[in-house]
């Protein structure tokens, strides 16, 4: 998992990438889950808390953007 100070360095693009992969990540855990495969429970709160990370770090970028 990435830091917060990491993600503060990335682009908008790059941060947009991450997301998606963790959406997807997010997704595929949840199917596991409700078909008793997944092993790693623990994954699944992980995942949604750098969703959150990424998605403040782009409102932090975009409130940045409009103060200038």
């Amino acid at each position: 998992m990435d830091k917060f100070s990491e993600l503060l360095k990335l682009d908008s693009s790059k941060l947009k990438e991450k997301i998606n992969l963790l959406r997807k990540e997010s997704l595929n855990l949840r199917f596991q889950k409700s078909s008793g495969q997944l092993e790693k429970t623990a994954r699944i709160p992980l995942v949604r808390k750098q969703i959150a990370r990424i998605k403040t770090i782009m409102n932090m970028n975009l409130n940045e953007k409009k103060g200038k």
